[in-house]
């Protein structure tokens, strides 16, 4: 991994958040920048230093952050607050570098006066001063696990200082005591509480950086202006060089070791390049770069993951990782074997995975090299023969070697096993019981052999191959450019073949049908045949990834656990802070290995992923169970099953009453809708409940939800649309009784009562209109009257030759009732779980609640129907119906195809039924 940030600023001070993927940055212009470096965004700045800040550090649990700079001030802060919380006086020059203790609340900084200070940032006091130096101390900080610290100065010594008398004072109940009641400053920087232990001489000029061994061993390692990097090593009683390091061409500003696998220095300098050193061998592994050789002045490495190295240089920093994360295991069945180098070459063997992860260990001998640039990369395994394949990248073929492991093989007993054959190539897996297959890439062949190491078999690949992995027994699936094809070695055909981008690793199922192909940042899922399924695309690194017992593909990028169903959704099941690699699912139980080579089980919760595979194969009965059983209910979820249509199972998903209403309302479930308006009774929700009625012609509802409303209005409009004359003139006299001119207008013209709106508008005031509309309709009385009224300025009409007739809206056909409605059968999930949420019964209309539909006229056959087996859906084109057999629409008498469009001899509306196709088809009024 290599990131780069710009920050247009000379960086010199970083430092890791331990937990997150953040790293603080101290810039020259006095800026502290707080990055997200996986995703590369800037956070947040903090700016309060006057001058250059040089020295940043994360406290390890708390939002805190320490900074140091040209002011002299040493600054605690709070990021969550994004303020400074105080700020530390005492040194007299500039402060080079700062650290938080990782236990105890105290600061270490080192400063241009030649004097340390440790700092207790609780009390806000200075609890010792370390003096010694006789020049500019560059760099100070605590040991990871003992009472001491190391300092480098200008003055070309590197000291190491013994701070446990201080620790002894603060651990002392009596002078706590004192401290707290006598109000004696005990902790004074008068006192000696720290005492110089070493001092390492060897630099020719002054020595820029000093630091302990990562790995908790007695080392120290120091970069200084003579281009030198030196390791030291010190016991109880004295101290000496180890190795020195030659190769920087100007002066070395930092270095740091990294030794949890190898003996790896890191060290940065003026000259532009990052070296990485083998401490052992005294020589480069590695050099790093920026594109305009700028200077680098720091480097920091993670609290957690040690190989993972930050460089700061003078218009940014770099991100970078030592050697390789990936754990190099194989998992067969429920056991795993790992191969380490931690404690030499060696393997981990755990025949269970299901329960507590207890290991074998199992040491080889083995013709790699511990060594930086050659490590294993992949490993095979066996269960018949019980052994391993390991193959290395170290040169351009690459290797492997077979050991077959015996049964009762004990690490202390034994010697270590030697290998049972090798040879050059980078791909070799297993392909049957004592055979394994090796990827010749210069003549592209497939070179099978037993585990004597003897080739009985070549086979010539059709297509350029850069790698291979196992597809079944004789089988291997094959990584061209960009494809993958499988090839069957007996036959020496291709079987099958997917064009895909890059492809990294492969993952097969446990029953082997389906195969997961993982590149950078993609997972493309397919058959045993790779016919393709699904292309799911990620913006960061795909890791590791298994199948788990349902079918569904578990996999892990840098932050997140998730999930892929067949049809290409995915999901998070978890976030993780560090990453991690998968072995194997287990029913809600992830083995995982992380980058030590440790097992880990992550608890999970599987209902999320599990409902949605359900819902997709459409097993019901196990989705009424998930949702009878389990609590879940989140909007993710939610709009999950919004999106893809299941709005009849999120009705029951919904804990409050507005949630699930909006649900019945979108499903179309008039009726429950009903019920939970009448149990909201907001108007908002009464609005929403007649538009959707109207919209399916439920014209009871719509009337019922108008009149809760008191949408005058729309209720005439709707009695007009019906053709219920009758309400019609009721609504007018309601309009009369408000004094709603308008609404009486309205009504008026809906009647084509002509009386009435001349006399709606000789009330108002309108004589000139009321005179014109009676002249055209004739009302010869009405107009002599109005004439009189108006005298000189009654209007000339000239009508000669013309008839004029009164306007009156069309007559429904039918009058009054609802929509015809099919009749569909529940689904099961109706059926079987509303009397486990509701009881249907108390939302039906009850007969001492007619008086709230005394004005809606409901079919008297739909409300004999039993609402339990049955549901009333409007016949919108192009949905699917499951009943097949023709019926009533308001009756639950079935009768056979043949009767379609017949006459029901109960309610006499015609018969309809589905076509073929299982569209709906419009009724046949009678």
């Amino acid at each position: 991994m290599l990131i780069k940030l710009e920050t247009k600023s000379g960086v010199k001070g970083l430092s890791f958040h331990s937990k997150k993927a953040w790293i603080l940055v101290s810039l020259e212009s006095g800026v502290i920048q707080l990055w997200h470096y996986r995703r590369s965004t800037l956070i947040d700045q903090f700016e309060h230093h006057r001058g250059p800040v040089r020295g940043v550090h994360f406290h390890i649990y708390r939002p805190l952050f320490v900074s140091g700079g040209d002011d002299h001030k040493v600054k605690v802060w709070n990021y969550t607050l994004c303020s400074c919380l105080f700020s530390l006086v005492g040194h007299l020059d500039i402060i080079r570098t700062v650290q938080f203790h990782h236990k105890r609340p105290w600061i270490v900084s080192a400063s241009d006066d030649h004097t340390i200070r440790i700092w207790n940032w609780e009390s806000r006091t200075c609890v010792s001063l370390l003096t010694g130096h006789n020049r500019s101390v560059t760099s100070a900080s605590f040991h990871p696990r003992m009472d001491l610290i190391v300092s480098a100065s200008l003055d070309k010594t590197v000291r190491v200082w013994d701070f446990s008398a201080l620790v002894d004072k603060t651990n002392d109940p009596t002078w706590i005591w004192l401290s707290k009641f006598k109000g004696v400053n005990l902790l004074d920087s008068s006192s000696s509480d720290a005492f110089l232990k070493f001092v390492l001489e060897g630099h020719d000029r002054g020595v820029n950086w000093a630091a302990f061994d990562t790995f908790f061993r007695y080392m120290v390692v120091s970069g200084s202006d003579d281009h030198q990097v030196k390791l030291w090593e010190w016991n109880d009683t004295r101290a000496w060089e180890v190795n020195t390091m030659r190769g920087h061409m100007s002066n070395v500003s930092c270095a740091v070791i990294y030794s949890i696998k190898y003996d790896i220095v890191v060290s940065s300098s003026e000259d532009g390049r990052i070296l990485v050193w083998d401490a052992n061998m005294q020589t480069t592994l590695q050099t790093l770069r920026t594109e305009h050789d700028d200077r680098f002045w720091i480097l920091a490495s993670h609290p957690e993951m040690s190989n993972l190295i930050a460089a700061g240089h003078d218009s940014g920093i770099i991100v970078f990782k030592l050697g390789r994360d990936r754990p190099t295991f194989s998992v067969n069945g429920n056991s795993v074997y790992i191969f380490s180098t931690s404690r030499g070459c060696a393997l981990y063997f755990c025949s269970s995975l299901t329960e507590e992860a207890k290991f074998s260990f199992i040491r080889i001998q083995t013709r790699y090299s511990s060594h930086f640039n050659q490590s294993s990369k992949r490993l095979s395994y066996s269960s018949s023969e019980n052994a391993v394949l390991i193959r290395s990248y170290g040169d351009e073929e690459g290797s492997y070697e077979l050991y077959i492991i015996p049964k009762d093989y004990h690490y202390r007993r034994d010697e270590p096993i030697q290998d049972s054959g090798n040879g050059s190539g980078e791909w070799a897996v297993f392909v049957a019981k004592n055979r394994f297959a090796v990827l010749n890439k210069t003549t592209n062949q497939i070179l099978v052999k037993n585990f004597k190491n003897e080739i009985v078999e070549k086979s010539v690949i059709p297509i350029v191959t850069n790698a291979i992995s196992y597809a079944g027994t004789e089988k291997l699936l094959c990584r061209a450019e960009d494809r993958v094809f499988i090839f069957d070695l007996q036959q020496r055909i291709t079987l099958g073949e997917l064009k895909t981008s890059f492809v990294r690793s492969v993952v097969w199922s446990m029953d082997m049908e389906s195969v997961a192909l993982l590149g950078k940042h993609s997972i493309v899922i397919a058959s045993k045949d790779l016919v393709h399924q699904c292309t799911l695309h990620e913006l960061v690194h795909v890791k590791s990834g298994a199948w788990d017992d349902h079918g569904v593909f578990i996999y892990s990028t840098l932050n997140h656990i998730k999930y892929c169903l067949p049809n290409g959704d995915s999901g998070i099941i978890k976030t993780v802070t560090f990453p991690l690699y998968i072995a194997k699912v287990s029913g809600s139980i992830i083995h995982c290995i992380d980058v030590t080579c440790q097992v880990r089980r992550i608890k999970i919760d599987a209902t999320e992923y599990v409902t949605k595979l359900s819902l997709l194969k459409e097993k019901d009965d196990q989705v009424i169970n998930i949702i009878r059983s389990s609590k879940f209910c989140g909007q993710a979820m939610i709009s999950y099953l919004k999106q893809k249509g299941f709005r009849k199972v999120d009705l029951h998903l919904g804990k409050d009453g507005k949630t699930r209403s909006n649900f019945a309302l979108e499903s179309g479930d008039i009726q429950t809708a009903l019920a939970f308006a009448k149990e909201i009774d907001e108007k908002d929700y009464w609005c929403l409940l007649g538009m959707e009625a109207l919209r399916r012609g439920n014209a009871g509802i719509v009337q019922y939800a108008y009149q809760r409303t008191k949408n005058f209005n729309r209720l005439s409009f709707l009695y007009l649309i019906t053709g219920n004359l009758d309400k019609l003139f009721k609504m007018q006299k309601i309009a009369e009784a408000n004094n709603d001119v308008m609404s009486q207008f309205h009504n008026a013209l809906f009647l084509g009562d002509i009386r009435e709106r001349v006399k709606i508008l000789e009330n108002v005031g309108h004589l000139h209109l009321a005179y014109v509309t009676a002249v055209v309709h004739g009302l010869h009385q009405t107009v002599k009257r109005l004439a009189a009224e108006l005298g000189d300025n009654t209007p000339s009409l000239h009508l000669v030759g013309k008839s004029p007739s009164l306007l009156v809206p069309p007559r429904p056909i039918i009058c009054g009732g609802d929509w015809p409605l099919l009749r569909v059968m529940n689904g099961i999930f109706e059926g079987s779980l509303d009397n486990d949420f509701w009881n249907t019964e108390e939302y039906l209309v009850e007969d001492g609640e007619e008086s709230e539909y005394e004005e809606t006229d409901l079919p008297n056959a739909a409300r004999k129907c039993d609402a339990s087996s049955l549901v009333y859906g409007s016949p919108t084109p192009g949905m699917l119906v499951r009943q097949k057999d023709v019926s009533c629409p308001y009756c639950s008498c079935c009768l056979v195809p043949a009767q379609q469009g017949h006459l029901c001899t109960v309610c006499d509306p015609a018969v309809v039924g589905s076509d073929a196709s299982g569209f709906f088809l419009f009724l046949i009024c009678s």
